[in-house]
């Protein structure tokens, strides 16, 4: 497992995917704050954050076919310009006052619409910039990266900008994302080379060689199967969470903000721990280390009324929720063949946005029925069968889909 090297192309992308993130975490941060100034309806301002599901179920599959029909540098660079100038122009509609709650929709479904194409591009574009043994390496840097800028860095500069006006995150917010346009443009790489698509194929055919191509490798359909119901759990876990802690535990908005900050910092551990574990266990072995210590992590959060057994669950479960995540990542770009990650990595993200709202409805629901401890002990059930989906792809990594499984793809050999 080889470590990626800061100079060229990955050094530009990091930096980029860190402005954006910045940028990103101050808008998430003010939008709920903006909605809350506009109306006191509970269901209105969910709406908000439905908004940012819709689209991937909605768009998901589609943004995956089309990163791997487009070069994705010019991909990236042309929506993160696009998106600089929609959340440009929100701003100074906030600025003139003109903001509204269907206008923080039409926001949200956009930006999040835009990312379907853009998440998948970067996940294509990755194997390009640094060797495949280095994958792992380089995704953990980035995740890391990233969670240190939005989960701890950005989020305490939204007060302080909102004292200079309701636009100022928002504007702040349109400018990472031209910076990181222009990074991601001045990228020097070779698009790769694709074989001629066949005479009538569709957007519809392609996907259904992606899914196909998930399917047949009995690695990552364990994985997706895995992701998908941890994804329910964590829904079902986070939606309820803030009650589970005031209520539950009568600790208050200061242990709210307590597991938080646990969950966030265990995060950043989680991203020098993803190799250790991988270059130890292989990474889907990882996978299951990552998901038994998480279930642990649940009971223990759903079973202990303390404050400290929360925080103790919430850093255990960032920690590992970033070892899955860097190895499930890395698992899609070695073994799929290059020119399936986009569509192969849109239906991961398909199916664990799938997972999450449905989660939030089943949380809500078993809080009531039984308790409002009762969340966590449904994530630690769910987690259980998906530690269980995992076993058969316990065995040693293979790096790359075989060129016999070309076939099963609907891809042409190359």
């Amino acid at each position: 497992m080889g470590t990626p090297t800061w100079r060229g192309g990955f050094g530009r992308l990091w930096t980029a995917a860190l402005v954006s993130r910045f940028g990103d975490a101050l808008r998430t941060s003010g939008l709920p704050l903006l909605a809350v100034r506009l109306t006191d309806e509970p269901l209105v301002i969910a709406s908000v954050t439905a908004c940012g599901y819709l689209p991937w179920l909605l768009f998901g599959l589609l943004g995956g076919a089309l990163a791997d029909r487009v070069d994705q540098r010019r991909a990236m660079w042309a929506v993160d310009t696009v998106r600089g100038l929609l959340v440009a122009a929100f701003a100074l509609a906030v600025g003139l006052g003109h903001a509204s709650v269907p206008l923080l929709l039409a926001l949200a479904f956009s930006l999040t619409t835009l990312q379907t194409l853009f998440d998948n591009a970067a996940t294509a574009l990755l194997p390009a910039l640094v060797p495949r043994e280095a994958l792992g390496g380089a995704n953990a840097r980035l995740m890391t990266g990233q969670q240190l800028v939005g989960g701890l860095l950005a989020v305490p500069f939204v007060p302080l900008l909102l004292t200079a006006g309701a636009f100022v995150p928002f504007a702040a917010d349109a400018g990472t994302y031209l910076a990181a346009a222009a990074l991601v443009a001045s990228l020097r790489i070779r698009p790769p080379e694709r074989e001629p698509r066949p005479a009538g194929s569709t957007l519809r055919a392609e996907i259904g060689a992606g899914l196909r191509a998930l399917w047949h490798d009995r690695v990552l359909r364990a994985v997706c199967t895995a992701t998908l119901l941890c994804n329910i759990g964590m829904g079902a876990l986070i939606a309820t969470l803030v009650l589970h802690v005031t209520r539950w535990l009568h600790a208050g908005t200061a242990g709210y903000a307590a597991a938080m900050t646990a969950y966030s910092v265990g995060s950043l551990a989680g991203g020098f721990l993803a190799q250790r574990i991988a270059r130890r266990t292989g990474r889907a072995r990882a996978l299951l280390v990552a998901g038994g210590v998480q279930t642990a992590s649940l009971l223990l959060i759903g079973s202990v009324r303390q404050l400290s057994a929360l925080v103790a669950g919430m850093l255990l479960l960032g920690a590992m929720n970033m070892v899955w995540n860097v190895n499930q990542v890395t698992l899609m770009q070695q073994r799929g063949p290059e020119s399936m990650v986009g569509r192969i990595a849109s239906a991961f993200r398909t199916a664990s946005t799938s997972g999450a709202p449905l989660g939030a409805l089943l949380g809500g629901v078993v809080a009531r029925a039984y308790g409002l401890n009762g969340p966590a002990l449904l994530a630690a059930a769910l987690f259980g069968p998906a530690v269980i989906s995992l076993i058969p792809a316990r065995k040693p990594d293979v790096p790359v889909v075989a060129p016999r499984d070309r076939a099963a793809t609907g891809d042409a050999p190359r």
